[in-house]
């Protein structure tokens, strides 16, 4: 289906075409731009609504500025498609996000626009006052603009950056984006503190009377530039102490503005692109503007999917038999009937309460789960505060995003042997999101840390009775569990009768399971791609090969009575997980068959050691070898001369 680009949209292949149209032009165009993100996401996907939020802010930014020598860096980078389509992708922005297309996010790969990879929250600022620092070393003039969300900004990096661009006297400007979103609706001191900015009709009737005042004084011998300056700040901290956050780190406060008033964002951005020094511009949007499903449920419609751009309707698979829940919705509903069970239990994430099904027991017990905004430090931090007091946390965290915690877990909770039970949402490969957000390393980052139980559930019922055995007063260390993004596997197990079906049952820690007795060839699999192993060992039985298979449940403590079982008995292993291949359980098992002088030939199949790029699952799971047809394969090669023989007699 090919989409059209408006009258005006289509002309433009660069921000020097931009820059050819007239300002009062610029209205049409952001309507255009909006239009062509709406007719595109509705057809093809994508994140939607954050975008549509920063039409006008992403034309300003290119009609004013000379990029891409000037350096705009966006946070996040959801927000990032109208700028995409500026700078000449536009007539490949259908195939965003999918395999071997587009990124979903700025890629400095794809694009010289593109001056800084993003995926993760909260890096823009450091970013771009390390590219303001380069230019001012360099002699160059130079512009770097970081353009960061209310939610990122509740991140401690983004202050940690703010703290030392207020002395680092670069040219650096902040935009701060506020919509009061991230994903879900933004939480703590920091968004009431703007909300108070951008709502006080007291102060902005007092700050424009200000401004206009500023702008009519004389500039002459009797009142100079910095007498202009001292009175500004003067009057500023008289009337109203909103800007105190900002200019206390030393940055120059204007705003806040309308986001949506095109005229308005190119005139105060030409403005400040001559004032130098750190200066943060505070512009206040919707998100999901221009389109009133979107603004009116803006996490509903963060990456609604396909959809009908007329009647709004999200499209669903066809199915005809009730899809397994999904891994996060069991996570969700399981927290609350443990919470039911042991009035110790609490529930914490960083700003992903929808994305985690934590939502769940937000709504039934507010006063026993929490988010804490996008700080990934704080929520491993205060869960190891918790647990000092005798709680039992489950502490959810994207396997992606717990990087930016490791060393809390590290100093906080594995070297004071707290009982944080660690959930990793999107373990392994995530699909459309790509390497920023593929769940590839936990297992090897934690397996190396003393005190850490690791685990991964095959099924959904796994995934309660680990969860149910982590929070067991005979659980005393930090217990992992990793499972994948999407649905399980078990169609019987719903919400209305998990509880009643399949009870909670204690897990041995450190014991796994063997699930088929073989010959020759034994299958070691770790977590959900153990059902990619069934798939595999069903077709591999009209060869007459006949695989062990066993499920290891554990990479840390890993189950060394089944190994010592395996390598007695099986010359040829094949390990099997959705992590990467360098330090995980593969190499778990290498490390035991090393230590113990046992010989066997191995083949660890997992995430290879390179970055893996966007698309479906299924795309990535075959382009990485470890599916259900990658498993045959390897098995075979492994067994070929039976397989020749079989194929001889047959």
């Amino acid at each position: 289906m090919q989409i059209e680009a408006g009258t005006l949209l289509k002309q433009i292949n660069s921000p020097d075409d931009l820059k050819k149209i007239s300002k009062e032009q610029l209205h049409q165009l952001c309507d255009e731009l909006r239009q062509y993100i709406i007719d595109v996401v509705s057809v093809h996907g994508g994140h939607f609504a954050a975008s549509l939020g920063v039409v006008e802010l992403s034309v300003a930014l290119h009609y004013i500025y000379n990029t891409p020598y000037d350096q705009l860096v966006f946070d996040v980078g959801h927000q990032a498609y109208g700028h995409k389509i500026l700078t000449g992708r536009r007539d490949n922005f259908p195939t965003n996000r999918k395999y071997r297309g587009l990124s979903g996010f700025p890629k400095r790969s794809e694009s010289e626009y593109d001056t800084f990879g993003v995926g993760h929250s909260s890096t823009s600022i450091s970013a771009a006052l390390g590219m303001a620092m380069a230019a001012k070393y360099k002699g160059e003039n130079r512009k770097s603009v970081a353009i960061i969300g209310d939610g990122s900004m509740t991140a401690g990096m983004a202050f940690e950056a703010m703290n030392h661009a207020g002395v680092a006297d670069s040219d650096l400007l902040v935009i701060l984006n506020d919509n009061c979103m991230s994903i879900d609706p933004n939480v703590g001191a920091l968004k009431e503190y703007l909300t108070d900015i951008s709502t006080s009709p007291t102060y902005n009737k007092m700050r424009d009377e200000v401004w206009n005042i500023m702008g009519k004084l004389p500039v002459g011998k009797n009142f100079s530039r910095s007498m202009a300056s001292k009175l500004e700040a003067s009057v500023k901290g008289v009337i109203s102490q909103s800007s105190n956050l900002f200019e206390a780190l030393k940055f120059r406060y204007f705003g806040p503005i309308d986001g949506h008033n095109i005229t308005k964002l190119v005139d105060t951005l030409k403005d400040l692109k001559n004032i130098p020094g750190p200066k943060l511009l505070h512009i206040v949007t919707v998100k999901g503007k221009g389109y009133a499903l979107a603004e009116k449920d803006q996490t509903k419609w963060h990456a609604p999917g396909l959809f009908d751009k007329v009647t709004g309707e999200i499209y669903k698979k066809k199915i005809e038999v009730p899809l397994p829940m999904k891994y996060q919705d069991v996570f969700g509903y399981t927290m609350i009937e443990l919470a039911k069970a042991n009035d110790k239990i609490m529930g914490v994430t960083p700003a992903m309460p929808s994305g985690s099904s934590l939502k769940f027991m937000m709504a039934e017990m507010p006063n026993r789960a929490f988010d804490v905004g996008i700080c990934e430090q704080h929520a491993a931090t205060l869960s190891a505060g918790l647990a000092t007091q005798g709680m039992r946390v489950f502490c959810n965290i994207y396997s992606s995003f717990m990087q930016r915690a490791f060393d809390q877990v590290v100093h906080d909770i594995a070297i004071q042997k707290l009982p944080v039970t660690l959930c990793l949402d999107r373990a392994g490969l995530v699909g459309e999101d790509g390497p920023t957000h593929h769940g590839c390393y936990d297992v090897p980052y934690f397996r190396c840390i003393p005190n850490m139980i690791i685990s991964a559930p095959m099924n959904e019922k796994e995934l309660r009775n680990l969860m149910f055995t982590s929070q067991l007063e005979t659980t005393k260390y930090p217990f992992v569990i990793r499972y994948p993004r999407g649905e399980g596997v078990m169609a019987d197990l719903q919400k209305e009768t998990m509880a009643e079906k399949y009870p909670l049952e204690e897990i041995q820690i450190g014991k796994g399971r063997k699930l088929k007795d073989g010959e020759e060839i034994a299958i070691l699999s770790f977590g959900h791609p153990g059902n990619f192993a069934q798939a595999a060992i069903r077709e591999l039985r009209t060869n007459d090969i006949n695989p062990a298979h066993y499920d290891m449940r554990f990479a840390k403590p890993i189950d060394e009575e089944m190994l010592h079982e395996v390598f007695a008995k099986y010359n040829k292993i094949i390990t099997i997980e959705d992590g990467t291949t360098i330090g995980g359980f593969g190499s778990a098992v290498l490390e035991f068959m090393a230590q113990h002088n046992y010989t066997a030939q191995v083949k660890m199949l997992g995430i290879p050691d390179r970055l893996v790029e966007h698309g479906t699952l299924r795309e990535l799971h075959r382009e990485c070898n470890y599916d259900a047809q990658g498993i045959v394969e390897t098995v075979r090669g492994m067994m070929s001369d039976k397989v020749r023989l079989s194929e001889l007699m047959g």
